[in-house]
């Protein structure tokens, strides 16, 4: 089989045995691409010492860490599939060392430039949009699949939502949110297509896209949105995308008292290692506490 057969076919095993979600294939098939087109030889007959080459040459190529790690996850992941399937008997990437972890604390916004975003919203929806970025922490692939049975019922103050890997997750929402989500309730009608084969399609969505082919906002959309408020308000627009948003929901969240397994519930992450990232906020706030607070520490 050639290469691109061989990706084919451990992407159909990633779709079928393991439920990958199409961002996630796509994001193994650019980086797959991308080592067949680098790896001397080609994949399926690859050395050790081409695939250390390959690697070797991602940091040269100003690749960040966390790229490089991403391709290189996605080689072994790709070798231990041709192994298990008996196309070879050897895994070329067992010497491989992944680049360590850098320690970059997560972009973020301040409370005050989070108000001004909201502020510079152009119209309901736009509004309700940042404020479930920010105030339930939404990814925003998760944002623009809401169906529009997940709109709270009076009196709720939640949402269930179908987040990474499948996984179902509660997620609260304050009253600015709820406000938001009700103005946009109303004039939501207003975006939908008016061509009878489209409108069923956009009318499933809490955010629906009169242009979108699946009659969803885009992800690409919302990010032009957010641009446009940020212009709007003021701040510089590469400081400002969806996960900029989500981290300062988590920032806040953090800095205002609420312990880790909380915040990792409300993200959604599987392992609270990802949430300890946020753990540097609380620094300042609990250095002053304990010398504020504890009792040897007043003394002189």
């Amino acid at each position: 089989m050639s290469d691109s057969a061989l990706i084919e076919a451990f992407l159909e095993m990633l779709s079928a045995e393991r439920g990958a979600r199409a961002n996630t294939l796509d994001a193994y098939a650019r980086d797959l691409e991308d080592a067949r087109a680098g790896v001397r030889g080609g994949l399926n007959s690859a050395t050790p010492e081409a695939v250390e080459a390959y690697v070797a040459g991602l940091a040269k190529r100003g690749l960040s860490p966390a790229t490089a790690r991403r391709r290189i996850s996605a080689l072994r992941q790709f070798y231990r599939f041709l192994l298990e399937e008996n196309v070879r008997g050897d895994d070329p990437t067992t010497r491989l060392d992944a680049p360590k972890r850098g320690r970059a604390l997560p972009k973020t916004l301040s409370l005050e430039e989070v108000e001004r975003l909201i502020a510079a919203a152009e119209n309901p929806r736009d509004r309700a949009l940042i404020e479930m970025l920010y105030g339930a922490g939404l990814r925003v692939s998760e944002l623009v699949s809401l169906p529009l049975r997940t709109a709270p019922k009076p009196g709720q103050a939640h949402m269930v939502i179908e987040g990474k890997g499948g996984k179902e997750r509660l997620v609260a929402l304050g009253r600015p949110a709820l406000a938001a989500l009700a103005e946009h309730m109303i004039a939501r009608a207003a975006a939908l297509p008016k061509e009878d084969a489209r409108r069923e399609r956009a009318q499933r969505w809490l955010f629906p896209s009169a242009s979108a082919a699946d009659g969803k906002l885009t992800r690409r959309r919302v990010g032009q949105i957010l641009e446009q408020a940020a212009v709007k308000a003021g701040i510089d627009p590469t400081r400002v995308s969806p996960h900029v948003l989500r981290h300062a929901f988590a920032t806040h969240m953090v800095e205002g008292g609420a312990d880790l397994r909380t915040v990792q519930t409300l993200l959604g992450h599987a392992d609270i290692a990802t949430t300890q990232i946020y753990t540097h906020v609380a620094e300042g706030r609990l250095r002053t506490i304990v010398e504020t607070k504890h009792p040897l520490a007043k003394k002189k």
